[in-house]
């Protein structure tokens, strides 16, 4: 089993991880990546982040136990005993993520300019004022209906060690395909992949930036500090940054925006998570995300088919089976040729002085320090 682990000092990836390891021995490995001593630990997982219960003698109980699947996140933070837990720690947890995720940007951003990547100009950490959040509040709250192709992640290096292909045919012969369909790498590409989702257009993020500020300032006792990692205001004027990037909070908005369901394929640990899945919408839409970017996803009449004949959303039943089955196959085939980056273990080498790194946490302590930003990834 695979987890990702992240704590005050960062974030990395737990590897080999065997059934029978204690829930003690995963504690010490995490105060190893953490650098928060087992006793002091309180385990966050899920979305939003929860306290995760820990058994009496950990030394005896089993890790499998645990309500955990490969690919899940556990955040490490210093706090009171489980049994004591409250809201209180779980918002730490979660602003801990947040800030992790502004750290990722920045991160994202030195690789890219490394690599020779177009980035946006930053805009600052206020682009929108009150009123323009009061606005925001006062949309309609109804839902917005799909439209179009009947249907953070930020500028960011996507190392291709080996080739994939980016189309896989469905089983049953019809010459039908699923097909990745590309989007700019600018910061939104969550946003404007999911514009192509739902509504055939690579330019929603502005809009789609609106549609999630008005959700989260139209209910803040759903959204409030405690589940946003921050006061419900100061979240409005980030996410509507245009070099802000989303990710499970924003996911969930616009599947209940667009009353549909969407997919979200990680290359990196092969699982899909979906949002909306319970809600009893008709129609499911699919993403795929390398760690650091999001592409969209789409049925095309035929490989090398015309983007305008492409079908983005399925509805339940055979057709969204083979659709499942054929982009799990593409997601398989891009985690084996590396087509994703793992932020919390990748290797880097420092372009000015030539020091290797390992990972988030190490890069951006090295890049503080020198204040080199000149990175490039290396085996």
């Amino acid at each position: 089993m695979k987890l990702r682990c992240r704590g005050p000092t960062g974030q990395s990836t737990l590897t080999g991880l065997g059934p029978a390891l204690s829930v003690a021995a995963l504690q010490d490995l995490l105060a190893e990546r953490t650098g928060v001593p087992p006793h002091e630990q309180e385990l966050l997982t899920g979305f939003p982040p929860a306290v995760l219960r820990l058994p009496d003698d950990r030394s005896a109980a089993a890790s499998a136990a645990l309500p955990l699947a490969s690919g899940d996140t556990l955040v490490a933070v210093r706090g009171t005993p489980a049994a004591e837990a409250g809201a209180g720690h779980a918002a730490a947890g979660w602003n801990g993520l947040r800030s992790a995720e502004d750290e990722d940007e920045d991160l994202a951003r030195a690789i890219a300019a490394s690599l020779g990547q177009e980035l946006p100009p930053r805009t600052g950490p206020a682009p929108a004022s009150d009123s323009d959040i009061a606005a925001c509040g006062a949309a309609s709250a109804g839902p917005t209906r799909a439209s179009g192709a009947a249907a953070g992640p930020p500028a960011a290096a996507r190392p291709q060690q080996q080739a994939a292909p980016t189309e896989v045919a469905l089983s049953e012969g019809s010459g039908a395909a699923i097909a990745r369909r590309i989007i700019a790498s600018d910061n939104s590409c969550l946003f404007n992949a999911v514009g192509y989702v739902m509504e055939g257009s690579r330019s929603k993020a502005a809009e789609l930036r609106r549609v999630i500020a008005a959700a989260v300032a139209g209910d803040p006792e759903m959204y409030s500090e405690a589940f946003l990692g921050r006061p419900n205001a100061d979240y409005c004027r980030w996410i509507l940054s245009q070099d802000k990037w989303g990710g499970a909070i924003e996911l969930s908005i616009l599947s209940r925006h667009y009353e549909r369901e969407l997919a979200a394929y990680d290359v990196q640990t092969k699982r899909c998570d979906v949002y909306g899945q319970d809600s009893g919408y008709p129609q499911r839409g699919m993403l795929i995300y390398d760690g650091l970017h999001y592409d969209a996803l789409a049925l095309a009449a035929f490989p090398g088919a015309a983007e305008e004949l492409d079908v983005t959303m399925l509805e339940a039943g055979p057709l969204l089976t083979l659709a499942e089955r054929a982009a799990a196959e593409l997601v398989s085939k891009a985690h084996e040729a590396r087509q994703f980056t793992d932020i919390g273990n990748f290797t880097l080498r420092c372009g000015v002085c030539q020091v290797g790194v390992r990972g988030e946490k190490e890069a951006m302590e090295h890049a503080k320090v020198t204040g080199h930003s000149n990175f490039s990834e290396y085996n």
